[in-house]
């Protein structure tokens, strides 16, 4: 039986084609042409948005630094709503491949949690591989982010117990990466929230079913993983911090919210994923969007299924 594209997103992929036909995809391993259209593809999922801070009156944001594993220094932003002190907050980390995005250009998207729910976040700006950094570097960014927060917790009114870790594509699999090295280094941490994520460098053969569909290639998820990995790409070198498919026990996990659309190339490992979460009886709350191609939610914010996600999404951070 074949897929169907849901009718919103076909809509909005239609009229995009009629702007201007589809350019030929970047050579596998060119991480550079990937980067730039990611930029480019990015900067225009946000001017679907009302454009921060002027569109979320409410919410303000600031601009700190934190010391990753290596002594290197990363950008952080801090956006909190007025008047809210819910007393749980959530560290997030955004989409790219691991080889592009940044805060600023996930200002809205971050802001717009924060004013729908009242609930604090901390959005990382993570070293992009392969330049700025590779192997455990992007996950140890987020994970160093985290350790911040816990830390200042009582100035921010947070409560250190209630602290979440939240991420979309790459940055669902930094996410992940985040909750085993909190699971492994003893840190807590109340959920973790994998926004159709990018879980496991062995996701590489193509299915002819997706093809037509997929927004986020398996070349491109070659190119990728290499970026990140370099020569362990490929191996069993590979630490599960990086690649969570690969973490040996998902036991003593944060409980997870699991999201993901029928027609991404990540949908199997997502799922995967969250099977093995609920069978070591961790919490699991997984969706599966019929219809679906990856970052449908920020193709077309004002669709039924963006709605129903955020609808969602909003109800679980809201209950941190």
């Amino acid at each position: 039986m074949a897929f169907t594209l849901d009718p919103e997103l076909a809509a909005v992929l239609q009229a995009l084609a009629e702007q201007g036909g589809p350019a030929p995809p970047p050579e596998r391993d060119d991480w550079r042409t990937l980067r730039a259209r990611g930029t480019a593809s990015m900067r225009w999922m946000a001017s679907l948005l009302p454009a921060f801070p002027t569109g979320y009156p409410l919410v303000q944001a600031s601009s700190h630094q934190v010391r990753s594993a290596d002594g290197a220094e990363v950008p952080v932003r801090w956006y909190e709503k007025a008047g809210s002190t819910p007393g749980s907050a959530v560290v997030y980390a955004h989409g790219g491949g691991m080889l592009a995005g940044s805060v600023d250009l996930y200002d809205a998207v971050v802001a717009g949690y924060v004013q729908a729910t009242g609930v604090p976040f901390l959005s990382v700006d993570y070293r992009l591989a392969p330049d700025a950094a590779t192997g455990t570097g992007p996950v140890e960014d987020v994970f160093a982010a985290l350790i911040w927060l816990g830390g200042r917790a009582p100035e921010l009114g947070v409560d250190p117990r209630r602290i979440a870790v939240m991420g979309d594509s790459a940055g669902g699999g930094l996410a992940a990466g985040v909750a085993v090295l909190a699971r492994d280094r003893g840190v807590p941490l109340a959920r973790q929230a994998l926004l159709y994520p990018m879980l496991d460098d062995r996701t590489l053969t193509p299915d002819p079913r997706l093809t037509p569909y997929v927004a986020w290639t398996w070349d491109d998820n070659w190119t990728g993983w290499h970026a990140l990995l370099g020569a362990a790409f490929g191996t069993d070198d590979v630490p599960p911090q990086v690649a969570p498919a690969r973490v040996a026990t998902v036991e003593g996990l944060a409980p997870a919210y699991v999201e993901v659309g029928e027609l991404d190339i990540f949908r199997a490992e997502a799922i995967g994923y969250a099977q093995r979460l609920a069978d070591a009886d961790i919490p699991t709350e997984l969706h599966l969007h019929g219809g679906a191609i990856h970052e449908y939610d920020r193709l077309a914010p004002g669709s039924r299924l963006a709605r129903r996600a955020m609808e969602d999404r909003g109800r679980v951070i809201s209950s941190l």
